[in-house]
């Protein structure tokens, strides 16, 4: 049996030995991935098909804390992250590079552990991972992953193909993410007070899971094609529910009103927000990592996702003028505003 505390340096193997060891468990599923790690560059055959790439980049400190993210955990977040605005263009990831900076706090071990969940990432999402880089770092953990993703080109959805009175529709349910970071939060700070202190996370599974491991909206992608239903314009929510609509609105030159009591919220998330003296409807707003997909479309085709468990609609798009609306609960309007990310920053 493996020595759990067995710690084996990075400098032991060297930058060849490092590439080596990442490569022996790769394996290319996709007929695209024509050459992947091993040589000056990979070469993709995009076959007929238009190519998406996106780039992500996730910052120890800014991003995450690993004081309380598993490095496997990380590894598939990194990926899911970039898979998930691949289908946020209606298409399909199929190959994604990883660049790392890394100190040498970590070992050989750990840099196992976080490529593990890289590679369970895309395993579950059948993309090949076929080139990047690592490096040192002389503070965190740094870790860039780019994916490519391929789509018929009548497929591709932008921000941008909005119309005025098409419904703004949203997948799964939203502030889980957001509550389980709360909760991460609250116990690192007890356990920072008393380190015997045993963190108390029983009952948080759900809302933890979709903090330490979320995952893309593959199936609402294979549900488009099953309802025939092209959405007009679409984007994930990894800023919050305000700040992806508010992205739709700008870049289709309209207004949006979201309704408050439309908004679907999971009753754990719910249940831990009140806990925590939260508004509910400000975590789902604002919170962001949900990686859902909020979509527009034309209010013909209502019928295809009403009813649905996997979709709400939370509002629809209006004419410029109208602006960003938020309608609460007894029917009052008030500004709709994104605090999430840019007010992060402003801190």
């Amino acid at each position: 049996m493996k020595d759990m505390h067995q710690r084996t340096e990075l400098s032991s193997l060297g930058e060849f030995g490092l590439i080596d060891r990442i490569t022996s468990a790769v394996e290319l599923v996709n007929p695209s991935s024509l050459q992947g790690i091993g040589d000056d560059a990979a070469v993709i055959d995009p076959q007929g098909l238009m190519q998406v790439v996106t780039t992500d980049m996730l910052v120890e400190g800014v991003h995450f804390d690993l004081s309380y993210v598993p490095l496997k955990h990380l590894g598939y977040k990194s990926m899911i992250v970039n898979f998930s605005d691949v289908y946020a263009m209606n298409a399909e990831p199929k190959q994604v590079t990883v660049a790392i900076a890394i100190s040498n706090r970590f070992s050989l071990e750990a840099v196992d552990e976080l490529y593990a969940g890289m590679l369970a990432a895309c395993g579950v999402y059948g993309v090949d991972l076929v080139g990047g880089d690592t490096t040192s770092s002389t503070s965190g953990l740094v870790i860039s992953v780019t994916a490519i993703g391929v789509a018929r080109k009548e497929d591709l959805v932008y921000r941008h193909g909005a119309k005025e009175n098409d419904l703004l529709v949203v997948s799964g349910d939203l502030g889980g993410a957001y509550m389980g970071l709360q909760v991460l939060e609250r116990e690192k700070a007890v356990f920072k007070q008393d380190p015997n202190v045993q963190p108390d996370l029983a009952g948080f599974d759900y809302i933890l899971e979709r903090q330490l491991k979320p995952e893309a909206r593959k199936d609402i992608i294979a549900m488009f094609q099953e309802l025939k239903l092209r959405p007009t314009a679409m984007i994930d929510v990894s800023d919050g529910l305000a700040s992806e609509a508010m992205h739709i609105a700008r870049r289709s030159e309209l207004g949006v009103k979201i309704y408050d009591e439309k908004i679907p919220i999971d009753p754990v998330t719910y249940r831990t927000a009140r806990d925590f003296n939260l508004d509910p409807t400000t975590c789902a707003l604002n919170g962001g990592e949900d990686y859902e997909l909020l979509f527009t479309i034309a209010q013909s085709d209502f019928d295809k996702v009403k009813g649905s468990p996997h979709f709400s609609v939370v509002g629809h798009m209006t004419d410029q003028a109208s602006g960003y609306q938020l309608v609460d609960k007894q029917g009052g309007q008030h500004e709709l505003k994104a605090q999430g990310w840019d007010a992060l920053l402003k801190k």
